[in-house]
């Protein structure tokens, strides 16, 4: 089942998620309808917060990038694989240079901005079976795994940005939490009683 995904400026979006368990209701079916809404929604990445679900859990799936005729063949072959499922990560280490990447978010359409982020990460976390992984991650596979765990810890993309990028953006974010933009995909505004 699609979901609608939850716009710019629903408290949800600010919320540190908390960590589940094996016990968590109906998780198979929630995993099930999260892969369907981003793939609907033409996504890399999707958090549990962005469908209204304060909890730690985020999916992504770097295929579209594979496509990236500027990537070296290992980094194309690798993103053309990684589809995974991450409950309850950490961040254990982001190292290496910060390089720029235009990013965008299923919860705020149309805006995309540079947002300048490490290129290695060390995460921990459970697969979709309960089984912990530690992984090392590089280049975009990386930076998308770090967009989508900004979403468990209640940040977005937008608050990486300058103060002067974030003042000319202003008016657009308000206009997103009030409904007032087009997405291809359904949504929620939490400003629309």
């Amino acid at each position: 089942m699609i979901l609608p995904i939850i716009a710019y400026g629903d408290p949800v979006l600010r919320k540190v998620g908390k960590n589940i368990d094996s016990e968590y209701p109906q998780l198979s079916q929630l995993l099930e309808n999260m892969w369907e809404t981003m793939y609907k929604a033409e996504g890399v990445g999707l958090a549990a917060p962005q469908i209204g679900k304060d909890i730690r859990l985020f999916i992504v799936d770097t295929v579209p990038f594979s496509q990236d005729e500027d990537l070296d063949d290992d980094e194309r072959t690798f993103l053309a694989t990684y589809k995974k499922v991450f409950i309850n990560a950490e961040i254990l280490k982001e190292e290496g240079e910060e390089w720029a990447f235009t990013e965008g978010c299923l919860s705020i359409p149309n805006i995309r901005e540079d947002v300048y982020r490490n290129e290695k990460v060390t995460i921990e976390y459970l697969d979709e079976n309960f089984k912990e992984h530690t992984e090392v991650l590089n280049g975009l596979a990386a930076r998308v795994v770090q967009h989508e765990y900004d979403h468990i810890e209640g940040i977005m993309f937008t608050d990486k940005l300058s103060s002067l990028k974030k003042r000319l953006l202003k008016k657009k974010l308000e206009n997103i939490s009030k409904g007032i933009v087009d997405a291809d995909y359904k949504m929620k505004f939490p400003n629309i009683k």
